[in-house]
């Protein structure tokens, strides 16, 4: 049986889509309409990096699709876009196989608290809006989960106006940030810019193997 639950938890872990939190905030951000913008680190520690430049062309590359003008230098850009992004270490969830829909100990959400999802630190505060557990009711008896999330923050370049806040967040098997960033970034983007003030949850593709 140890060996069916934990094949079963290889197979779901490969197929199931994991399931973003988006919540978006906006002021005066002007449509899509050829405005240049620059990709910029909001945590310094990732100014620079290769890793964060590669992300950042995710990110590009979605804005652009939308009509907005990628640019190599903020000087220039009319719209300065402020990117992070994370994972956490994760955390171990147990629960007893057929006890599905009971509260307490067989409560999907018992004992699991949201901290932030940076590598480098945590974020304060639970993350109010709910949880999507990709292998609830899959008779698991116990799995790691991980909590991902980026963060995008579009100012005005002129004088520093913040036009747009938005943040996606979800919770998976998977702690690859090569999978989930451009996934979450997916997320960020569909409907964009959204209702302001809105959480809405966007479904992102299964992890290929």
């Amino acid at each position: 049986m140890a060996a069916v639950a934990v094949l079963l938890f290889a197979l779901a872990a490969c197929a199931a889509p994991f399931k973003a939190d988006v919540s978006r905030f906006q002021g005066e951000l002007p449509a899509p309409a050829g405005q240049t913008f620059a990709v910029v680190a909001d945590d310094p520690d990732l100014a620079g990096g290769l890793e964060f430049a590669q992300y950042a062309r995710v990110l590009s590359d979605r804005m652009a699709k939308l009509g907005y003008v990628p640019s190599n230098d903020p000087a220039a850009a009319n719209l300065i876009v402020r990117f992070d992004y994370g994972v956490d270490t994760g955390r171990e969830r147990v629960r007893s196989s057929g006890m599905g829909g009971m509260g307490g100990y067989w409560d999907p959400w018992y004992g699991y608290g949201r901290y932030g999802f940076r590598s480098r630190g945590y974020w304060g505060g639970p993350w109010q809006y709910g949880w999507y557990d990709p292998f609830f009711d899959r008779g698991i008896d116990s799995y790691t989960v991980y909590t991902s999330g980026i963060e995008v923050k579009i100012d005005r370049a002129t004088d520093g106006e913040r036009l747009f806040e938005g943040r996606a967040e979800a919770v998976s098997a998977s702690n690859r940030l090569q999978y989930l960033v451009p996934n979450l970034v997916e997320a960020m983007f569909t409907n964009f810019p959204g209702n302001s003030g809105e959480t809405v949850r966007i479904t992102v593709a299964p992890e290929k193997k």
